[in-house]
């Protein structure tokens, strides 16, 4: 793949680029088509171990505050740290070739997570699968901003974001089902069939719990992929989307620059806090969810992740979508539509998620947090918009590099691993609570309690997390705040305007 695309492979058009976009329509939707699947597989990797937190937990004898590090921490160490550095050489070099780099790597370390035996074990693959996504998303919306004319780009950024809620959807429409009816038999008997002799010597397939095939089954088409990715995406040229008045670097800024050019834009700044509370409080939710629907409603694992991935993460994708669809059809007559709708849907999300998660039923679960979960998406869109489009086109990456670093710090560092503290905490209070002497590590083995002490056990364990959920999804009202402030300079910073 070379560095950029001659135009006249791709470009028939002999309007400015500004106007157009680089490459025919056709190709600039498969170019986005392309990249939106890396994003999905992104967070089928990511967010796979959410769906698993109770087989995993089980099978390897943790506590919620292990699989909150495992879910959180573990991950972000390197996801967060590398997402700079590979920026600043995506100003430099190939962007496509990072993005194909950094998901090969991923997607086998997401398939080595199903060998892992141990804490430590799971927690050095996920770690790796985070070295691998810090590759993806700050190349990708610079990729796409020179694909897409100003015009389009906050759309287009939000067709990427649906990567976010159709990688969590599609993660539960695939681990669920494996978990629960995929077994080590099955796996044998499909490479025997196969003739895959050599296969079966090199570990005892039969053994395989499901929640181990699941992380197999997801991480092997993200390798595949790669090879296509490699081979029908071109680089863009820097900028050629870009109009006449905006500022275009032969060289990139330093880091320090840039960094200081994105902290005196106050809409930037408080953009990326508003996203950052927005994210702590997602990963946090989205962590538990279906340990949530196990321990309240008492579902299998299959039931609890058709509804929250298939059920609600259709209704995120809504919302994903139209924020940035709505932002681009408003901006003529309302500048400041990045603004407000992510204001006002985070805002009103908040009390819908205090019904959904406090309802006594599924069927009375299931509306609000639908119509919750449209709304609280309706930021991360503008998120990306607004990141791009507040720097020139030689430091885009490093821009949205930056906001991640933020974002995913607070949001997949702290988030999973704070629920996942208080969740134990609370836990270990309504324990505290009642005359039966129970204790962490007394409910660790239900099988030798009698009835009523199996019964507070499970009560604290449900209870504990279940208010945790609502703790947390309170700070979507926080993160609303925010948004408003953006919207006071939002015209002012913006180097490509939408309207």
């Amino acid at each position: 793949m070379t560095d950029a695309a001659t135009p006249s492979q791709t470009q028939t058009d002999e309007r400015p680029g500004y106007l157009t976009g680089y490459g025919t329509p056709q190709y600039r939707a498969y170019v986005l088509s392309s990249l939106l699947i890396v994003y999905i597989f992104n967070f089928i990797d990511r967010s796979i171990f959410n769906i698993l937190v109770e087989p995993m937990k089980i099978s390897l004898q943790l506590e919620d505050w292990h699989m909150g590090v495992l879910g959180g921490l573990a991950f972000a160490i390197f996801y967060t740290t590398l997402g700079i550095p590979i920026a600043r050489i995506a100003e430099r070099r190939s962007r496509m070739l990072i993005i194909v780099i950094s998901l090969a790597l991923w997607s086998l370390m997401t398939v080595l997570c199903g060998f892992a035996v141990s804490f430590l074990t799971l927690f050095i693959f996920r770690m790796l699968v985070g070295v691998g996504e810090a590759g993806c998303t700050p190349p990708a919306q610079s990729v796409i901003a020179d694909y897409f004319k100003p015009t389009s780009r906050a759309t287009a950024a939000s067709i990427y974001a649906l990567g976010v809620p159709l990688g969590g959807m599609f993660a539960g429409l695939a681990a669920g089902p494996i978990n629960d009816y995929v077994t080590g038999e099955n796996v044998h008997h499909l490479l025997e069939s196969w003739g895959w002799t050599w296969v079966l010597g090199l570990f005892d397939w039969k053994s395989l719990e499901g929640w181990r095939i699941a992380f197999i089954a997801v991480g092997l088409p993200g390798v595949a992929f790669a090879v296509i990715l490699h081979l029908t995406v071109k680089e863009p040229p820097r900028g050629y989307s870009d109009p006449p008045g905006a500022p275009k670097k032969a060289v990139p800024d330093g880091f320090g620059t840039v960094l200081k050019e994105l902290l005196n834009k106050p809409t930037y700044v408080h953009v990326v806090a508003g996203a950052a509370i927005a994210s702590f409080a997602g990963y946090a939710v989205g962590a538990f969810s279906t340990s949530f629907l196990l321990r309240t409603h008492g579902l299998t694992l299959t039931q609890a992740a058709l509804i929250f991935s298939l059920v609600l993460g259709l209704m995120a994708a809504l919302g994903v979508f139209l924020s940035g669809y709505l932002s681009d059809k408003l901006a003529v007559r309302v500048p400041k539509s990045l603004s407000w709708l992510p204001a006002i849907g985070m805002g009103l999300s908040v009390p819908l998620y205090w019904i959904g998660y406090l309802a006594p039923t599924v069927p009375l679960m299931i509306p609000p947090l639908m119509l919750a979960a449209t709304l609280h998406y309706f930021y991360l869109g503008p998120m990306y918009a607004v990141s791009a489009g507040v720097v020139d086109s030689r430091t885009r990456a490093t821009a949205v590099a930056i906001t991640l670093f933020a974002v995913n710090l607070i949001g997949i560092g702290l988030g999973p691993t704070a629920i996942g503290f208080l969740s134990t905490f609370l836990k270990t209070t309504f324990l505290s609570g009642n005359d039966l002497g129970l204790t962490l590590q007394i409910c660790r083995d239900l099988s030798v309690l009698s009835p009523e002490q199996v019964t507070a056990c499970r009560s604290a364990d449900s209870r504990g997390l279940q208010w945790s959920i609502i703790v947390f999804a309170s700070l979507y009202g926080w993160a609303a705040i925010h948004y408003l402030i953006a919207g006071k300079t939002l015209q002012r910073d913006m180097l490509s305007k939408t309207a």
